[in-house]
């Protein structure tokens, strides 16, 4: 089996695996319990959450463990309407959020938020002055992922970021589920003030994620309870999961620019075989990231491409995995302006460093006589 869907999740790494399962085994006593065994997995929780920071180069008390990526962003968007709301209801986003931050943004809507939805260009990138005239006095967060899920199209965050200084009471979210280990992050020394990571799309076990808070921001909890993650997000810690996830993201980080590299070789060689094919468009702009790859076959829908090459072995997807199975179309293809009909069509490939060369040589292969079969259907 080829594995081209790891925007959607990732093989979680075997060494990483056996770190889990030792700890599992090994270090099962509850963090906030006072006996031996308590103190022992708070220390491996805070080494944890120790080595999340420096490898991200922030400190360790700006990063809280979460679930995953929807439990990060629910948290980043709600948890700041309920911080800030004597402040205002306005919030900015944009049109081509991932599901976990459009749902949240429609649910505070329903309770009176007011929404600013801001539309993208041909490259899936905001316009900055139409961010600029949508801030207003009563705006509370701006809502950006870094890098889209379903088109691989990058923010420009840093600009943002500059628009955003002269803001300081607006607190700005970035969803980079999608961005560690393939774009360049700088939390510390930019205007971002909340991060959210899934540790899931970067080969850790499913369930674990961590967000991250800059220093003197606050956010008001979701989860109540025992007063865990310093009152943050009650719950018992899931340490035998941080304690692989840190594992993973330090695997994910070591020489990250030779497999970054390695990733643009893989998608520029799929890139180039893909757009001189006869009635296949290439939806994924330049100087998009280096993992994914969205592209359609002129009136064949995604599914179809997608079980079809499913039968050679060869797994991909039509849109982000939490809307597939929907069968919704992509709506940021639709924003980027293409058709219905060309967005019905859509199909994503996404990469790994752990992919090969040789696993795009045989997709070529397989694609050929899939194109072949397909190109003349009317």
């Amino acid at each position: 089996m080829i594995y081209f869907d790891n925007s959607a999740t990732t093989k979680i790494n075997d060494s990483v695996l056996e770190s889990y399962l030792e700890a599992s085994k090994r270090y099962y006593g509850n963090p906030s319990s006072l006996h031996v065994m308590g103190e022992e997995t708070s220390s491996l929780l805070k080494r944890s959450r120790m080595q999340v920071a420096e490898l991200l180069q922030v400190e360790s008390e700006e990063i809280f463990f979460t679930s995953g990526g929807t439990e990060g962003d629910n948290w980043a968007i709600k948890g700041t309407a309920i911080e800030k709301m004597a402040y205002g209801k306005h919030i900015i986003s944009t049109a081509i959020e991932h599901p976990a931050v459009i749902k949240s943004l429609e649910q505070l809507e329903q309770m009176g938020w007011e929404v600013t939805y801001l539309s993208v260009d041909e490259k899936g990138q905001i316009d900055l002055d139409e961010l600029k005239q949508a801030i207003r006095k009563d705006t509370v967060l701006v809502s950006i992922m870094a890098v889209n899920n379903e088109m691989g199209s990058i923010q420009p965050l840093r600009k943002i970021s500059e628009i955003l200084e002269s803001h300081p009471s607006i607190h700005f979210h970035v969803d980079a589920v999608q961005a560690v280990g393939k774009i360049d992050l700088d939390l510390a020394g930019s205007r971002i003030d909340i991060a959210v990571f899934s540790g899931h799309k970067f080969h850790a076990p499913k369930g674990t994620g961590f967000i991250y808070l800059k220093k003197g921001r606050k956010l008001a909890p979701l989860m109540s309870g025992g007063g865990q993650e310093k009152g943050k997000r009650s719950g018992t810690e899931n340490v035998p999961g941080n304690i692989a996830m840190a594992k993973a993201l330090r695997l994910l980080l070591e020489d990250s620019t030779a497999k970054r590299n390695k990733l643009f070789n893989l998608k520029n060689e799929l890139t180039d075989y893909l757009t001189k094919l006869e009635k296949v468009t290439v939806f994924t702009p330049d100087g998009s990231a280096p993992h994914i790859i969205c592209f359609g076959m002129n009136r064949i829908r995604g599914e179809v491409i997608v079980h079809a090459l499913e039968k050679q072995g060869i797994i991909v997807s039509t849109t982000s995995a939490c809307s597939s199975r929907r069968k919704t179309k992509t709506p940021t293809v639709l924003d980027m302006g293409y058709s219905k009909e060309e967005a019905e069509s859509a199909v994503r490939i996404s990469l790994s460093h752990l992919n090969s060369n040789e696993e795009v040589q045989e997709f070529k292969n397989q694609f050929n006589l899939i194109h072949e079969q397909m190109r003349d259907i009317n």
